[in-house]
């Protein structure tokens, strides 16, 4: 079954220089990108989140596949950095669908997680979702744009890149390089996205307390189960938010 992705901006980065040009700006490494998708971020100086998306080999191009809500925003910080390189950013006419099981032909492997299958770019959209995808990142622990990746405000190990193959360590400089490698090499991560169970009402952006302390927010449900972030060293015990007792999984 091929399912359509609502809201998927695709852009296309032309020109002799786009590998070494993306090299420098995001998290992962983008030479990565002939054994298939490479799943990255574009972070601020600071090191915080400002967008994430799928770097996709297509031939004499690489595809950028990003949430439509930060797709304006990032291909203008895409244009602001490109200076004099050798490179075309403009909108591709496709679609981004996804599917389970076996693969279609021209589909890619999503890098994230085995659970999240594959994804297929094309002129034509997919079928309605029949697929509960948020339970699927749910169980998983995968955040999302708008939900718990915060532009100019989340910082990527806290919400797992690191175990979702979107970072890497060894590639060299890129925007917020310094302090993402600091929290790595430095500091215990004091804050973080974890599956909790929930028991009773509670809606997403809900805060979470414990003893009367704030401990952190409640972020997509599926069923008895949510992402949180949380303050680790007050996430001990039994929690709140709004009527629902949450209990880190």
């Amino acid at each position: 079954m091929l399912e359509r992705i609502e809201n998927r901006t695709i852009l296309r980065v032309t020109g002799k220089d786009r590998v070494e040009f993306l090299q420098n700006l995001v998290t992962n490494d983008v030479r990565g990108i002939d054994r298939g998708i490479v799943y990255a971020a574009l972070l601020t100086p600071q090191g915080k989140y400002l967008a994430d998306f799928f770097l996709v080999p297509a031939g004499d191009a690489i595809l950028l596949d990003v949430a439509s809500s930060l797709a304006p925003g990032l291909a203008r910080r895409l244009a602001m950095y490109r200076l004099r390189a050798d490179v075309t950013i403009e909108h591709a006419e496709l679609h981004v669908s996804r599917g389970l099981g076996a693969a279609q032909d021209g589909a890619f492997v999503d890098p994230r997680h085995p659970a999240l299958g594959w994804r297929l770019y094309a002129r034509e959209p997919g079928d309605d979702p029949i697929t509960d995808w948020d339970a699927i990142r749910v169980k998983h622990c995968i955040p999302e744009a708008g939900t718990e990746l915060v532009p100019e405000d989340s910082y990527i190990l806290e919400c797992g890149f690191e175990r979702l193959h979107g970072v890497d360590f060894r590639k060299g400089c890129y925007v917020g390089q310094e302090v993402t490698a600091r929290m790595k090499h430095k500091t215990e991560l004091r804050k973080g996205l974890a599956t909790v169970a929930v028991t009773g009402d509670a809606e997403p952006g809900a805060e979470i307390t414990a003893d009367g302390k704030p401990v952190g927010r409640l972020c997509t449900r599926a069923g008895g189960r949510a992402i949180a972030y949380l303050r680790f060293d007050r996430a001990l015990g039994p929690m709140r938010a709004g009527d629902a007792t949450i209990e880190l999984t």
